[in-house]
C-alpha cells in the first residue's frame, strides 16, 4: 500500500501567493492541498477543521500574524508541522516564529525543489532553515551569565511596552505610535515571546518586576 499523501494547508494574505503556493502542492504527487487561509485568525479555524500535516505560514498578515497563529495552532494540535515561508530576513521574525513552535523557516524566493524538499523534511520532525535564519540562531548563542529578561527587547518593543503597562489595548497603541494595528500585535507577540509570558498581564508584571519600564511613563 502506498504511503498516504502529506496534507498541506496554506496561509498567505495575498492571493496571487497563495493560489501559487496551492497550485505547487496540488501538482505534487505525494502532497495533497487540504485548506487555504488569508490571515492567521481563518488558519486557527481552517487548521482545526482541516487537520493538516504541514502548514506553509505566512509571517505578515492582518488580523492575527504568523507567529500568533502558529503558537495557538500548536497550542490546540501540536502534531501539526509548521514552515515558515516569508519575504523578510529580520532576525526577531526567525526568533519569534522558531520560539512559537515552527519546524522550519524559508524565503520565499526558494526553488520549487527545496520547498517541496522541506515540507517532507518538516513532515519527518526535521528541521528546514534558510541561511538565513541559521545565521540568525548562531548570533543568538546565550552568553553566560544567561542574559536577563528582556535584554533583547528593541526600542519600539519597549515603547509598545510602556503603553501596555498603562493599560492602552492594541488599538490604543497604534493610535497613539501612529502604526498598523497588525503591526502592534506582531510587538505584543515578540514582547510576550521574549518575556516569556504567556499573557499580556503577565508581561506587565514582568516588565514592572524587572524594572523594564516605569510604570509611571
Amino acid at each position: 500500500m502506498a504511503d498516504k499523501p502529506i496534507r498541506v494547508m496554506v496561509v498567505d494574505d495575498q492571493f496571487i501567493v497563495r493560489s501559487g503556493l496551492a497550485t505547487f502542492v496540488s501538482i505534487q504527487p505525494d502532497l495533497e492541498l487540504v485548506g487555504e487561509a488569508h490571515d492567521g485568525e481563518e488558519a486557527v479555524r481552517v487548521a482545526a477543521a482541516a487537520q493538516p500535516d504541514v502548514i506553509l505560514m505566512d509571517m505578515m498578515m492582518p488580523k492575527m500574524n504568523g507567529v500568533e497563529a502558529t503558537r495557538t495552532i500548536l497550542q490546540q494540535q501540536p502534531k501539526i508541522k509548521i514552515l515558515a515561508l516569508t519575504s523578510f530576513k529580520d532576525k526577531e521574525l526567525v526568533h519569534g516564529i522558531l520560539r512559537a513552535g515552527a519546524t522550519g523557516y524559508l524565503l520565499k524566493d526558494v526553488t520549487a525543489d527545496e520547498l517541496a524538499a522541506a515540507i517532507r523534511n518538516v513532515h519527518m520532525g526535521r528541521t528546514a532553515l534558510a541561511p538565513e535564519a541559521m545565521q540568525a540562531l548562531l548570533e543568538q548563542r546565550p552568553a553566560d551569565p544567561a542574559p536577563a529578561l528582556g535584554h533583547d527587547l528593541t526600542a519600539r518593543e519597549h515603547d509598545v511596552l510602556a503603553l501596555m503597562v498603562r493599560g492602552l489595548s492594541n488599538p490604543q497603541i497604534a493610535e497613539t505610535l501612529i502604526v498598523s494595528l497588525s503591526t502592534v500585535k506582531f510587538h505584543v507577540s515578540s514582547i510576550l515571546s521574549k518575556l516569556q509570558a504567556a499573557t499580556r498581564s503577565e508581561a506587565v508584571r514582568i516588565a514592572l518586576q524587572h524594572k523594564l519600564v516605569s510604570g509611571e511613563e
